[in-house]
């Protein structure tokens, strides 16, 4: 039981600090509600969870070969700039911003592109994970499996409370505070997809 906690404790710890899908969650959130805001989590976890099915049957090595992480690099910097010039473009649309709620599996493929390709996430799995299953033994190992799935559960919590509080919220946004807000995000996201290319060209100098 404690450990169960401890796990659930890990993923909120994980899912809390500002990244590109905390951005990409509060940006649909505040504009299209919960649950527009929750399926870009519930995107998001399932990257997560491909990240945790990945390492268990042991592919974690074909992940670490320096091709395959550029490419990840690079299909990242790309995800994450093409969303922020969406957000950026929306700060000077002139129509007026609609709350509804569309665009549903839209919003599960950005959480869940934002996540796979972020190798932030990868890093993190393939380093903490990883390390888990590479030192349990064959009679632990569905125990680390599970420890894995009760980290996503503990990410998927703290998205469940921002989504719901972001959906009370965005009853006191307008369409300029939203504009601003979809720049501000767009900004943040095309900065988080430089910085990956950033690092693309450094490890491959």
């Amino acid at each position: 039981m404690i450990q169960i906690l401890q796990s659930l404790l890990l993923g909120v710890s994980i899912a809390a600090p500002i990244g590109p899908v905390n951005v990409e969650v509060i940006k649909r959130g505040l504009k299209h509600g919960f649950l527009l805001a929750f399926l870009v989590a519930l995107g998001a976890a399932c990257a997560d969870a491909t990240y945790v099915v990945i390492i268990y049957l042991g592919l974690s090595s074909f992940i670490n070969i320096p091709i395959v992480q550029t490419v990840v690099w690079i299909f990242g910097m790309a995800v994450l700039i093409y969303l922020g010039y969406r957000s950026i473009k929306e700060f000077f649309r002139k129509k007026e911003f609609k709350f509804e709620s569309k665009s549903r599996k839209n919003a599960f493929i950005a959480g869940y592109a934002v996540a796979i390709s972020s190798p932030i996430t990868a890093v993190w799995w393939l380093g903490v994970f990883g390390s888990i299953i590479s030192s349990s033994i064959q009679t632990s190992r569905e125990v680390a499996l599970l420890s894995g799935f009760v980290i996503i559960a503990g990410i998927l919590l703290w998205f469940l409370g921002l989504s719901l509080l972001l959906n009370w919220g965005k009853r006191f946004v307008n369409e300029r505070t939203m504009r601003y807000m979809s720049g501000v995000a767009g900004v943040v996201l095309i900065g988080f997809g430089l910085w990956f290319g950033y690092n693309t060209v450094m490890s491959v100098i």
